[in-house]
């Protein structure tokens, strides 16, 4: 990879997460200021940079234009939309769209809830692979021997005392997904929000991406989470269908 591209796309993924200052920037790719500012420039002219105030730098909106179109090219995201606003209309609860792309699980589209309790997620945001149910899903899919490689190199951070936290509770949790055919963040990623998912498959059964419905434990305990799988598995159908899949289809 050419260098100055590197560093520009460096400099591209730490403003994703907010304003920085030319100093800031520098030292986050470890290069003199005038280095610096000549990259910005050029990311400026092209509208990927913009000026904030006097000291500061922040993303400009040619991005965000390539990211909705990126995002329109992915067909699930249109075909499952029918499925995905009903669940998101007849539940109120948050329901999300997530991919996997290149080792990540990425968010893809959202629903927001129709309740005053709000998730941080967002479009493109990327979900933990140990803790989340979409990842859970979509992982669960990978051959045999990759799903053992992802399994063992990704790390375990505990972020509640139900996350799981090894390669081997992982595997079970992912053998369990397969078998039943959906998968259960049981407060594994926050404390105050359970989740469950399942997949999207496209004409050859593959697993296109994953939906889930996302519920705070103040307005619905456990069993009333799981009282919703069969209207999640659905939505799924639904959206699989529209995606070429025909149920039985291997």
């Amino acid at each position: 990879m050419s260098q100055s591209l590197d560093r520009a796309l460096t400099l591209l993924r730490a403003l994703s997460e907010g304003s920085r200052t030319l100093d800031e920037l520098a030292a986050v790719i470890e290069v003199h200021k005038s280095t610096v500012l000549r990259l910005l420039r050029t990311l400026e002219e092209h509208r990927f940079v913009q000026r904030e105030g006097v000291r500061y730098y922040r993303l400009g909106t040619a991005l965000f234009d390539l990211a909705n179109r990126a995002l329109e090219d992915l067909d699930v995201r249109r075909a499952a939309e029918p499925a995905l606003s009903e669940l998101n209309e007849e539940t109120g609860h948050t329901v999300h769209l997530a991919s996997y792309e290149g080792g990540e699980v990425v968010y893809i589209d959202k629903y927001d809830s129709t309740h005053p309790v709000r998730m941080y997620s967002r479009i493109g945001r990327r979900a933990p692979l140990h803790c989340t149910a979409v990842a859970k899903v979509l992982l669960s899919e990978l051959p045999e021997t990759r799903r053992r490689e992802v399994a063992t190199a990704m790390p375990y951070p505990r972020l509640t005392a139900n996350t799981i936290t090894s390669p081997e509770g992982y595997l079970a949790e992912l053998d369990a997904v397969r078998g039943r055919g959906f998968a259960v963040d049981n407060s594994e990623h926050e404390d105050f929000i359970h989740c469950i998912a399942a997949p999207i498959r496209g004409q050859r059964g593959e697993v296109l991406a994953a939906v889930s419905l996302s519920v705070p434990k103040v307005f619905l305990d456990y069993d009333g989470l799981m009282a919703l799988v069969p209207r999640l598995l659905r939505a799924a159908a639904a959206a699989s269908a529209e995606c070429g899949w025909t149920q039985g289809k291997d």
